[in-house]
């Protein structure tokens, strides 16, 4: 066991639990316009990326994340050429999109610069080059005004995104009325697939009302879900689209598509048998997520505490 005098980050997810992690360096800390990060090294998961508290991507663990948020939906498409991502700042979405050889442009929409520019100096690895490959254009703005106000249409839209909790600016990309507007974003066939928070029984209400305002949208909802160990839970992620159903597609049909059909042979977590793992929730998360009745509104904030 370590002598080391450990300095302890404690990431709340409720008034009364918390989880701890010890903290062998302070590489960074400070605020941008929009959010405090701070940039931190571990003993147990390396390096993490924390914002308003929160851990949102460690060293050990990103490609758990990013596998599973990214390859289902592009997977299900049967071939994705265009690909909009709203968020993503660390640029791990861009490095598991651009594996998929059919894709020819991807564009970021990303409000915080200096987070991005903070994680391609800290974090350049995860990338893996994505920010310079010539398919790629990053965009620093709103999400939503450039959706509203840009009606380009994609085959896959992503949204790695912050909760949408206690009226947070990025509340307003969950909402009703914004994912009207997305519908009307994507080809025929398309699909989104985006972060839907914690899947534990105590804490699902988040995951809960995403899917019931996404269900108002699309004809076809479907919750899954990973295990990420450096948040301590089982992670919740949504597909949705109008005529799509990777909730439907059969582990050997995974498998062709990523080996024999796009060479992606690669990835650390995510195949056929994970695939059909991930949507297969447990009774207990399927019970409480049909309980929370809440739709989320641009005069309705979420809030669960």
């Amino acid at each position: 066991m370590s002598s080391v005098p450990w300095k302890w980050f404690i990431e709340h997810t409720h008034p009364t639990q918390a989880h701890m992690h010890g903290v062998e360096k302070y590489v960074f800390s400070g605020k941008t316009p929009f959010q405090t990060v701070e940039i931190i090294d571990t003993d147990f998961f390396g390096r993490c990326l924390v914002l308003d508290g929160k851990i949102q991507s460690t060293e050990f663990d990103e490609y758990i994340y990013h596998e599973t948020l990214i390859h289902p939906a592009m997977i299900t498409h049967p071939r994705p050429e265009s690909v909009l991502v709203v968020g993503g700042g660390e640029g791990a979405v861009l490095r598991e999109i651009l594996k998929h050889p059919s894709v020819k442009k991807v564009v970021m929409v990303d409000i915080d610069k200096e987070v991005v520019e903070l994680c391609r100096e800290y974090f350049p690895h995860w990338s893996n080059g994505g920010f310079e490959d010539p398919r790629v254009e990053v965009l620093y703005m709103d999400a939503r005004r450039y959706l509203e106000e840009n009606h380009a249409t994609w085959d896959v839209i992503f949204f790695d995104l912050t909760e949408p909790l206690d009226d947070s600016p990025s509340y307003l990309l969950f909402t009703k009325e914004f994912y009207a507007v997305v519908r009307e974003r994507l080809h025929e066939g398309g699909c989104i697939a985006l972060q839907g928070g914690n899947l534990n029984p105590r804490l699902i209400e988040c995951h809960g009302a995403v899917y019931n305002t996404l269900k108002l949208s699309f004809d076809n909802v479907a919750s899954y879900g990973a295990y990420i160990p450096s948040y301590d839970t089982m992670w919740g992620f949504i597909t949705a689209s109008r005529d799509l159903k990777p909730r439907d597609i059969p582990p050997e049909i995974v498998d062709k598509k990523l080996g024999e059909e796009r060479n992606i042979l690669d990835l650390r977590y995510y195949d056929g048998l994970t695939h059909q793992h991930m949507f297969a929730l447990p009774k207990d998360i399927r019970k409480q997520r049909s309980a929370e009745k809440r739709i989320i509104e641009d005069d309705k904030p979420l809030f669960v505490y």
